[in-house]
């Protein structure tokens, strides 16, 4: 057995904490919760309107798709944004 025994620097487990940078949405909740509301409006408005064609009919479903996904996260971001 070796008399001296290797030890780690301390500074090898020093770690740096990154500040992440605010997103867009979280950044601005309310715009994004008025696009995301637009989004679902414009989906709705194909479907009732233009829904006979297949090509707008996969339109509407993405746009309502990405509507409700945008509404629902700047939501969540509003309500930390208002918590803190």
């Amino acid at each position: 057995m070796p008399t001296t025994k290797h030890k780690r620097k301390a500074t090898a487990h020093h770690h740096v904490k990154v500040e992440k940078q605010p997103g867009m949405i979280s950044s601005h909740p309310q715009a994004f919760i008025g696009i995301g509301v637009f989004c679902i409006l414009l989906s709705i408005a194909l479907l009732a309107f233009q829904g006979h064609d297949n090509a707008m009919f996969g339109i509407a479903m993405l746009s309502l798709v990405a509507g409700v996904v945008l509404t629902f996260t700047a939501k969540i971001a509003l309500r930390k944004k208002n918590s803190h």
